[in-house]
């Protein structure tokens, strides 16, 4: 049996319907949060059904990271537009209020009868996610944590006078002064400052 499966996505959650795709009938109906466990929880949820394409609406949008999440790891997705789900959703149930599991179903029967809907690429999505992987991976090697500049890792950090010792002139002035000793505290670092006596000038 071919099963379509119609994703209505929101910013925290997505509501999916699973329909027979030659007969339109509502096999099952699921919710899932939108993050990373709620994903792996949704494409083992979606496993039971053996031959298996999905509809998501909006796929641009934001159903977009789960249609390249789907798309990039070989599953056939198509996207639903807004308005088309919702006229189905019309025209099935005859109700124009927006609805979760509503929403999803009509997701897939849209899917189901319109044959001519955009297929998500699965090579642009497998791009688009090893540009985001390399993107993640760049910001987490520029943190203060990656990098550990400044003595970050030594879990104190000296300081003369209001300057770091051993940094540059221009990043010890960043962090002079009491309210950036307050920062470096709530960093959980100790800040100790040397006292040191002025030389009277020599005549």
């Amino acid at each position: 049996m071919k099963v379509l499966i119609g994703v209505d996505p929101h910013k925290v959650s997505l509501a999916v319907a699973a329909i027979d795709e030659a007969t339109g009938e509502l096999l099952e109906r699921a919710s899932f949060p939108q993050d990373r466990a709620g994903l792996r929880c949704l494409e083992r949820w979606a496993k039971r059904f053996a031959e298996r394409r999905w509809a998501v609406e909006n796929a641009g949008g934001l159903g977009r990271h789960l249609a390249v999440r789907l798309a990039g790891s070989g599953e056939s997705v198509v996207d639903v537009p807004p308005k088309l789900s919702a006229r189905v959703r019309v025209l099935s149930s005859g109700n124009a209020r927006k609805n979760d599991q509503l929403d999803a179903l009509a997701t897939a029967l849209a899917a189901s009868r319109n044959e001519r809907l955009a297929q998500v690429d699965a090579e642009a999505a497998s791009e688009t996610m090893r540009l985001l992987s390399e993107g993640a991976e760049a910001r987490r090697a520029r943190s203060p944590t990656a990098q550990g500049t400044a003595g970050l890792a030594a879990g104190a950090l000296p300081l003369r006078g209001g300057a770091l010792v051993g940094a540059p002139a221009r990043t010890g002035r960043s962090f002079a002064g009491a309210g950036h000793d307050s920062l470096l505290r709530q960093r959980g670092l100790r800040v100790f400052r040397t006292h040191h006596t002025e030389r009277p000038a020599l005549r």
